[in-house]
């Protein structure tokens, strides 16, 4: 009984297509994930092609998905543990309860493998459609998911080439641009930017290509010059990167900003080790607010981002794709964050430790 019935199709590994192309899994992860750094082009074409041979990718899925709607919606968000990010999910979540969907979800801890095993076995469940909070390492998987007639729609996270895929985010680039604006009228010599990785973050990124080009056109300053990239478990590294910006603003009023609020929450946590307080000479601000941020004297400034109609713009597009069968020009849908003007940006508000 050696052989499959018609349309049958046995699940291909990542062990078998390592072993078919005679390299580690490891190599095959490399692959999967777009790192090409350290792999041969004949490596690169090998793999290609044995996936391709071996349908490692199980092709009845897309015919699945078009044969009948099963009212199920599968969502796989990067870190769960964001507040951001489970605002994103309870919108998710109430948009489709309302239409009558279910929604199935996977927090995915940044892990870009786990991001692939996620959304295959979502997509084992025969779910409608799928909403990414991607971990950014995964562009050509999630492009090649497209292609086999998967409806996607990334939230708040894009891919690094745009309008490949449907999209919903914030106006991370002017928000960002427009607060370096607003520190550059407010007196400030010299701008900060705190930020995690953002070699595969979208958002951080398009963040910092707007510090960048602002800190150019109203500081006439290179903005990497004073970019600082922290370790979130690593105290040190944060404290190190606090003492050279303070050292190099050289006593001229300068702001710091942060990325996001674990990065703004990790700044915090370093200036009161070093007790550097927020001052005239020295003020912070950043994405997110997270309710803490207006609590701590004099309050801190922030863009705030639409997080919870972030969820429902993703779920609302992507029902209206499942709805609407045959190929469209992929939308990307931008959110304003909104600017919460608090005392940590204002040098007048903060005068004499007040």
């Amino acid at each position: 009984m050696g052989h499959k019935a018609k349309g049958e199709k046995i699940r291909v590994t990542i062990n078998e297509v390592a072993k078919k192309a005679n390299v580690s899994k490891t190599t095959v992860s490399r692959y999967l994930n777009g790192k090409y750094e350290y792999m041969s082009e004949e490596t690169k074409e090998l793999l290609g092609t044995v996936i391709a041979q071996l349908g490692y990718r199980p092709s009845n899925l897309a015919r699945s998905l078009k044969a009948k709607n099963s009212g199920v919606i599968g969502c796989t968000i990067a870190d769960i543990g964001s507040p951001f990010s489970s605002i994103v999910l309870k919108g998710i979540s109430d948009y489709c309860k309302q239409l009558g969907y279910n929604v199935l979800f996977a927090n995915i801890g940044n892990d870009s493998m786990n991001e692939i095993e996620s959304i295959q076995s979502l997509l084992d469940n025969k779910v409608d459609g799928l909403i990414i909070n991607t971990t950014g390492k995964n562009d050509d998987y999630l492009l090649s998911l497209k292609n086999e007639g998967i409806k996607i729609v990334l939230t708040d996270r894009s891919l690094s080439k745009p309008n490949l895929l449907d999209t919903v985010a914030t106006n991370n680039y002017e928000a960002t641009f427009d607060l370096v604006k607003y520190l550059y009228e407010q007196g400030y010599k010299r701008v900060a930017f705190f930020t995690q990785d953002m070699t595969v973050i979208s958002s951080r990124y398009q963040r910092h290509k707007g510090f960048n080009d602002a800190m150019r056109k109203f500081f006439n300053m290179d903005g990497d010059l004073t970019t600082y990239v922290v370790e979130l478990d690593d105290p040190q590294n944060t404290d190190d990167h606090l003492k050279e910006f303070v050292s190099v603003s050289k006593g001229e009023p300068a702001a710091i900003f942060t990325v996001n609020g674990v990065t703004l929450l990790t700044v915090l946590h370093g200036m009161q080790r070093l007790n550097i307080e927020i001052s005239p000479q020295l003020g912070i601000c950043g994405f997110d607010d997270w309710g803490w941020a207006s609590l701590i004297p004099p309050g801190i400034t922030t863009l705030t981002q639409e997080s919870y109609e972030c969820g429902v713009q993703s779920a609302k597009l992507l029902i209206e794709r499942i709805k609407e069968p045959g190929e469209f020009e992929p939308k990307y849908i931008e959110l304003p964050a909104q600017l919460v003007k608090r005392g940590s940006t204002d040098p007048k508000a903060i005068n004499g430790g007040g």
